[in-house]
Formats: structure tokens, sequence, C-alpha cells
């Protein structure tokens, strides 16, 4: 990972201690902001997916990471920002190609599929990894509405 990024981070109760595990791990961050949920208690992920969709949207953080069960909730709540690429990732693979081919801005864990070692590698591979530009800029660009 990059040294130096500001990260928000969020989830829902479904996503709460893998949110912490992958907020602890993020040691060369300047700046990691925990937008919530601060329990395992049931709430809804809209509450806390458009805080971090807003602070990546704004500029005041570089990147987001969200997380719940499926990634899906999150995903499509992120993405209704017209600055977010919300990507759900469910292996490394799968987190590069969502930043060095379409830009993302926040990644997506579903933290009831995978392992924790997994989503910690898969943000390590997010954070790590850049734009391309070039033919994926033109349609990067396509993208909003």
């Amino acid at each position: 990972m990059k040294e130096g990024l500001k990260i928000a981070v969020g989830s829902d109760h479904a996503g709460f201690d893998y949110k912490l595990a992958l907020a602890e791990n993020l040691t060369t961050a300047t700046e990691v902001r925990d937008f919530g949920t601060y329990s395992s208690a049931s709430v809804d992920y809209p509450d806390f997916a458009h805080p971090v969709a807003l602070a990546v949207e704004s500029g005041e953080f570089d990147f987001g990471i969200l997380v719940c069960g499926s990634a899906n909730g999150v995903a499509i709540t992120a993405n209704k920002h017209q600055g977010i690429r919300a990507a759900i990732c469910w292996n490394q693979e799968i987190a590069v190609l969502a930043r060095s081919h379409n830009n993302a801005n926040v990644v997506c864990i579903p933290a009831r599929f995978i392992s924790l070692d997994e989503a910690k590698a898969i943000v390590e591979a997010f954070l790590s990894a850049d734009f391309e530009g070039g033919r994926h800029a033109d349609r990067v660009d396509k993208m909003s509405c």
C-alpha cells in the first residue's frame, strides 16, 4: 500500500469485525476515519455507506473501504454518488483491475463470503494499484450520467 493515503472506512453490522481489522491494518495511512457502525448491533448499511462515499467524493479522503455481508448493498449505495466508483472485490486480481482499469475509489468487501486474510490482501492490492489511464480513462469518462 502506498504511504500517506487518507482512508475512509465504514460497515454495517455484518462487516463490523472485518472493518475494525482492516482499519487496524492500514498502518501506512496518514489518516483512517471510521464512519461507523460502531458495534455489531443490526443497522442499515446506507447510513454508513453514504458518509464514506461523501468523504471520498469531496476529496477529503483518497479512498474508501466499505464492508457488509455481500458487499452489494454498500456498493449500490456508494455508487449513487456521482464521483464514486465503488467495486465489489472478492479476490486480489479483481481489486487490482478495479483500480487499474476502472479507477475505482471505494473497495467493497463481502465479509460473509471471504476470509479476513483475503479481505486484508484485497485491500492491500487495491490501495497499491495505480489507474492505468489511456483507453481506460476514455471508458471511465463515459460512466457518469
